[in-house]
């Protein structure tokens, strides 16, 4: 047949394929480097000149879907399995050995590529021996795509499976990176595909703890089962002769994704009982749901201990399902992984009251794969629409279909657990009918991000109470019994160091369950908590690594860099965002500085619950941030484990008493406090240290002029080798004078923080020589007179700045286009208010001791972007402020400290978006004016040092305020904790 297809063309079986005949090789394995069959595959014409040959006529018609890169990938896996399991070399090959085969096809590609040079052109009859070969040898080398070695026996990964899963995902990476007009015919399917077997491989690597070893034995015999499978669909399909064809392909897929999926859902039901065993679960999974009833509630204790301390939560959350507006209503229990957000959902769906208001409830859990079908099976089957055997028939629209009509005019529950993209969500929703009638959705997620998009309320469980903790470890460790009252003092002081999550409580109380009631042995488990829990890494690290596996790529480093922290270390968030920046952790964006991508990024990590924050700004914004024990020390595995990661950042941790995280591997870092030699000593390779934090500047100082690469550099003293720095974005000199131009003109310093507070140093006056730079922060500075307005011009990229004026000079700073905080500080004004200028664009003030009349208020109140103000030690003086009509249109922040004000006066309709207010040592005011009742924005009065006047206005606004509703408002007066 003259006619050729792109795929295939036609042999006849039973032609030259009979006279050829396999002999073994007097090799042996020795010889298996398959090099010459690389080179071969690797010819661009290869295909042409395969498809140009014409064999004898006949009916087979052959594909050439095993040439491409995942050839090498298969020919280098082979490689590497032969090393490791045959490394003396000894197995001799045989006439239906695999490796006799490949060793063949190498011999014949060597035959090709030797005739080619010698001759300089390919001899066809070689390439048909060749593919000849290839033909008899494809269908017979399945025996690498299978797991030759179980491991069911002791639940361990060996090296067989090390190297068989990492040929098979990089098999799959190949494939997907095809490109379109590859010859190699790729289903859009196997990136789902791609993306089960990771969740499978995750159980394998970090297995649950035992439970019932013969139900955790049958789930590591399926999962091995599916990898087998999918080892020989990739050999059916990616190495093979055969045709193939998409909709064959889908449809082996789709095969392979149901079994993964009925894989998963027993992996979760076991998890969920290996937790209700061990006190972090909850309520026993039974075959739906729904069946998981009040019924059970003489079932396991281990269920109602682990709801101690979430009785507000679920009794808030009922009341929002039973009452509410009568629309479908949204509810998500937000929080990370061990919080309690999945009990607490079992908890409400089987309350009495939940049931009874309800006609219909419902459950499904998401889990890591979306997959509708799935989900629509689990709900219709809950709530015993249909048999599970009569819906597995039934296309997915026609299942749709009938969820959507069994809820269609009924008030219903439907609990969505475990939602990790807002993807899944907007497929599901529209299946929900909205008749008004009370109808509830219930979703929990460790995606605070993911949860706002959809949701109409936010539940964010808090942690547990040192006391709640002490009950929760109390029941779990003696049952019904009570502690000796030896051990109460130590066991409440082990439960607070808990930190308020029942996965911690939960795995301290199971090592406190197995050592004697000792009050010595509990102090050494008080003593060295962490170490404790860490022995019980097992029992967590398979949960909470779930919330790492789902971070976006750009996402994991700055995550895994926050292991070098200590624990219970209060991380600075502007210090940890210039770390991410130095480090090269940040991607540009078009229109954005790196600061706001960085800022981005903070909040993602705080919305997935992996960073808590501890304290906040003024404008609401992350001030500084915590990481739960739990979770730094998963973060520290996943260090461990991120090979890509440690390639480029290993932690070398010095056991200095001061001195923590001393370096990375090739972008080191050194965080210096006391010994710099020590330092030394470890960061052999000085040029390439990027981060220096010292407080000891005589050590520091001898290491500097070898630092060429440093990116962030604080230390105590001015030292003329920083200015060689090339490299350098942020400088902290914290005892200095005077800013000399070369500190000004570095062509990459981003931030330049030198002086003390409201201590500013001077410029060095030599403005020949100062020149544009790119700074965006500054301070503290001092600004006295034209020439230092003019060295500040230089810096038109300034969106931070803190300065200090004097000598009745107050500067003019409107020239700054992207300036939007501003902090001065000064003396006593006499000279021409009007002559005082800010820059339009402001949105964060601090003003202090300039002495400014009320009167002159609108030097600043007509600010159009002005969000917080803060006015500090007589910025403003005078008895008597009357605010004005049209001022503060946009403040949502309002502080005064320390001021004479005696009377404030303003009208209902000022200070219209203002959301929190904080008066300090404002002795002579002598009442909060009562308008501020009327700003339903505002959400707090904090008050310190203020008279027992203000206190009793701000509590009268208070109740004007629940009155009106905002049940948010608050009032905190901090005089009473001292």
């Amino acid at each position: 047949m003259d006619d050729l297809s792109l795929f295939g063309f036609f042999v006849k079986p039973e032609s030259k394929m009979e006279r050829l005949v396999l002999f073994p090789s007097e090799s042996n394995m020795e010889d298996l480097s398959c090099e010459n069959l690389s080179r071969l595959v690797k010819i661009p014409d290869l295909l042409s000149r395969l498809l140009a040959l014409r064999l004898d006529g006949g009916e087979k018609n052959v594909s050439f879907q095993w040439l491409g890169p995942h050839f090498l990938t298969f020919l280098k896996y082979v490689k590497e399995l032969l090393r490791c399991f045959y490394p003396d070399c000894c197995r001799p090959f045989t006439m239906h050995n695999p490796c006799c085969l490949l060793k063949r096809l190498d011999d014949s590609a060597f035959d090709c590529i030797l005739y080619e040079e010698i001759f300089s052109y390919h001899d066809n009859e070689h390439y048909k021996i060749f593919l000849q070969i290839v033909l008899t040898s494809m269908p017979k080398l399945n025996e690498f795509f299978t797991i030759q070695t179980s491991i069911t026996n002791n639940f361990k990964v060996n090296k067989n499976w090390e190297i068989f899963t990492e040929f098979l995902f990089e098999t799959i990476r190949e494939l997907l990176s095809c490109h379109k007009d590859s010859t190699v015919l790729v289903s859009n399917q196997l990136e789902f595909l791609q993306k089960g077997l990771k969740f499978l491989l995750t159980f394998i690597f970090y297995p649950i703890p035992s439970y019932d070893e013969e139900q955790k034995k049958s789930i590591f015999t399926e999962i091995e089962a599916v990898f087998n499978e999918a080892g020989l669909f990739l050999h059916s399909f990616f190495f093979t002769t055969d045709l193939v064809t998409t909709p064959k392909m889908d449809l082996a897929i789709f095969g392979l994704l149901e079994r993964i999926e009925i894989v998963l859902v027993k992996i979760k039901y076991y998890s969920i009982a290996v937790s209700s065993e061990v006190g972090i679960g909850s309520l026993q999974v039974a075959d739906s749901p729904s069946e998981v009833s009040s019924s059970q509630g003489n079932g396991s204790p281990m269920v109602e201990e682990i709801v101690v301390g979430l009785e507000d939560t679920t009794t808030q959350i009922v009341s929002k399902l039973v009452g509410g507006p009568k629309y479908r209503q949204i509810i998500s229990i937000v929080g990370m992984g061990g919080l309690g957000k999945t009990t607490s959902a079992k908890k409400i769906y089987n309350d009495p009251s939940v049931r009874y208001y309800f006609d219909k409830l419902s459950w499904c859990a998401v889990s890591q794969t979306y997959n509708k079908r799935k989900l629509l099976i689990d709900i219709l089957s809950s709530s015993r629409d249909l048999d599970k055997e009569t819906m597995l028939k039934k296309e997915d629209e026609e299942l749709a279909e009938l969820l959507y009509k069994s809820l269609k005019g009924k008030r219903y529950l439907i609990v969505v657990d475990d939602l990790w993209e807002k993807e899944s969500w907007d497929d599901l929703k529209r299946l929900f009918p909205d008749d008004s009638n009370g109808s509830r959705v219930m979703i929990t997620s460790r995606l605070k991000n993911v949860a706002s998009e959809i949701s109409h309320v936010i539940i964010e469980p808090p942690p547990l109470s040192p006391e709640e903790s002490w009950k929760l470890l109390e029941q779990k460790v003696f049952k019904k019994e009570c502690c000796p009252q030896e051990l109460q003092d130590i066991g409440k002081k082990i439960a607070a160091n808990c930190k308020g999550l029942p996965l911690s409580v939960v795995l301290i109380a199971g090592i406190l369950s197995n050592i004697q009631k000792k009050e010595s042995l509990w102090q050494q488990v008080a003593k060295s908590l962490s170490y404790y829990i860490s022995q019980k890494a097992d029992d967590y690290i398979p949960t909470l690594k779930l919330s790492y596996i789902h971070l976006p790529d750009h996402l994991k480093p700055c995550f895994l860099y926050l292991s070098a922290f200590q624990e219970d270390e209060e991380i600075p968030v502007r210090k940890l965002l210039l770390l991410w920046i130095v480090e090269g952790f940040i991607e540009k964006r078009e229109q954005k500085t790196l600061e706001d991508v960085a800022e981005e990024y903070l909040m993602e990590l705080v919305n997935r619950s992996l960073l808590q924050v501890s304290e906040r700004r003024s404008d609401n914004g992350v001030k500084v941030c915590t990481l739960h024990d739990l979770v730094l020390d998963m973060c520290s595995k996943m260090v461990g484990e991120d090979e890509n990661f440690l390639f480029q950042h290993q932690f070398l941790v010095s056991k200095h008493r001061r001195l923590h995280h001393l370096y990375m591997g090739q972008f080191h870092r050194v965080l210096i406090s006391e010994n710099i030699f020590e330092a030394f000593s470890i960061a052999y390779n000085l040029e390439k240290i990027r981060i220096v934090d010292s407080s000891n500047d005589k050590n520091v100082l001898q290491g500097i002029n070898f630092m060429l690469d440093v990116r962030y550099l604080k230390i105590s003293e001015l030292e003329p080798s920083i200015g060689k720095l090339h490299n350098l974005e942020y400088l902290c000199l914290l005892h200095i004078d005077e800013v000399p131009t070369y500190l000004l003109n570095m062509p990459k310093l981003r931030h330049l923080r030198v002086g003390g507070c409201y201590n500013g140093a001077i410029f060095t006056k030599n403005s020949d020589s100062f020149r544009i730079n790119c700074l965006q922060t500054l301070g503290f500075v001092e600004i006295v007179n034209l020439e230092d307005e003019e060295i500040l011009r230089c810096s038109p990229n300034l969106r931070m700045l803190k300065c200090y004026s004097i000598d009745n000079y107050f500067p003019d700073l409107s020239f700054f286009t992207q300036l939007q905080t501003l902090t001065i500080a000064g003396e006593l004004l006499r000279r021409a208010y009007s002559m005082v200028k800010f820059p339009m664009n402001i949105k964060k003030l601090t003003l202090i001791s300039f002495g400014f009349p009320w009167e002159e208020m609108s030097l600043i109140g007509t600010l159009p972007n002005l969000e917080i103000l803060k006015l500090e030690r007589n910025s403003f003086s005078g008895k008597i402020w009357d605010t004005k009509d049209d001022e503060f249109q946009k403040l949502k922040f309002l502080k005064l400290d320390s001021l004479d004000l005696e009377q404030w006066n303003l009208s209902h309709n000022h200070f219209p978006v203002l959301e929190r207010l904080v008066l300090v040592d404002c002795e002579c005011l002598g009442k909060i004016p009562s308008e501020f009742s009327n700003i339903s924005t505002l959400q707090r009065i904090e008050l310190l040092f203020c008279g027992e006047d203000v206190e009793t206005s701000a509590l009268e606004i208070r109740q004007e305020q629940l009155d009106y509703g905002n049940t948010e408002f608050d009032v905190t007066n901090y005089s009473d904790w001292l």
